[in-house]
């Protein structure tokens, strides 16, 4: 009986080891994560509707290992290892087998309903699906699906490949076991998986779209210009990065639909967001990605 027991779970523990997985989104986040899972020894499926968008990804991600060599984190077998481990594709079809699935799109829930929904239909129903989204509620990507129990939420700090954080964000629906999946393989992959509830902006933008949106209304009302708030920020609080060069490193066009979210999440005006945020989205000041935001790149 005991040996019965013990086998069962050392079937369950290897069957969360996740062989073949699959990232949906080929974009900063996607070709991030797509990388980690590589690095770790797991066949990746990169997918996005966009050819271009790949052929860029797996260009980031060379030069991303490229770098990893550089500074003896990995070897060049290793490095070439990973990137025979990534396939890509611009049809969900492609992860097909995936014992885990990964989506990275655009922070759209629209987007993210109807690639959930698709996917419910290719992937096996023990598959687990987790999203990567910053704020969009886990619970009510689930409800589009017949397996609500196995979606999570598996937010990854930008950039992937050097942030350790995960949050790993619990809906109403989902399980114990797929909790415990998603946190295993984040510690596999040298994360720290913290486990959050399904709360708009869960912790990480329930915290930091606000400062962020403040230091904006501290620009916007000339209490300071851009390089002193951030220096502020980062000399007396101890931050690594000011906000508003973080809010350029993030994309503007996010951090306004992040707090679009939780402004409509709590109903609460604290989270509005600030007009000069909402006037450099309108007029594709987008930070890093458009090559201008706060500051010039």
């Amino acid at each position: 009986m005991g040996s019965t027991a013990e086998a069962k779970t050392k079937e369950r523990k290897s069957s969360m080891t996740f062989e073949k997985t699959s990232v949906i989104g080929a974009g900063t986040m996607g070709n991030g994560i797509a990388q980690i899972l590589a690095v770790s020894g797991r066949h990746v499926q990169l997918v996005d509707v966009s050819r271009p968008a790949l052929e860029k990804a797996v260009a980031k991600i060379g030069k991303s290992l490229a770098k990893f060599v550089e500074k003896g984190k990995i070897t060049d077998e290793e490095r070439g290892a990973a990137l025979e481990r990534i396939e890509t594709s611009g049809d969900l079809e492609a992860a097909r087998g995936s014992g885990l699935v990964v989506e990275a799109v655009v922070e759209s829930l629209p987007t993210k309903l109807g690639i959930f929904a698709q996917l419910a239909e290719v992937v096996a129903p023990d598959a687990i699906l987790a999203s990567n989204t910053s704020s969009i509620s886990i619970t009510e990507l689930s409800r589009h699906t017949e397996n609500s129990e196995r979606v999570v939420g598996m937010h990854f700090m930008n950039p992937v490949p050097v942030m350790k954080l995960v949050e790993v964000v619990r809906g109403l629906n989902t399980s114990d076991e797929a909790v415990r999946a998603v946190v295993e393989t984040a510690e596999a992959l040298g994360k720290v998986p913290v486990v959050v509830n399904d709360y708009p902006g869960f912790v990480s933008n329930r915290v930091l779209m606000p400062m962020i949106n403040e230091a904006i209304y501290c620009l916007m009302e000339g209490v300071a210009d851009a390089e002193g708030i951030d220096t502020v920020m980062k000399l007396g609080m101890a931050h690594p990065m000011g906000p508003l060069a973080l809010a350029d490193l993030i994309g503007l066009d996010v951090c306004l639909s992040i707090l679009q979210v939780l402004h409509e999440g709590f109903g609460d005006p604290k989270y509005r967001a600030c007009p000069l945020l909402k006037n450099m989205v309108a007029a594709g000041k987008l930070g890093r990605k458009s090559g201008e935001g706060f500051y010039p790149y």
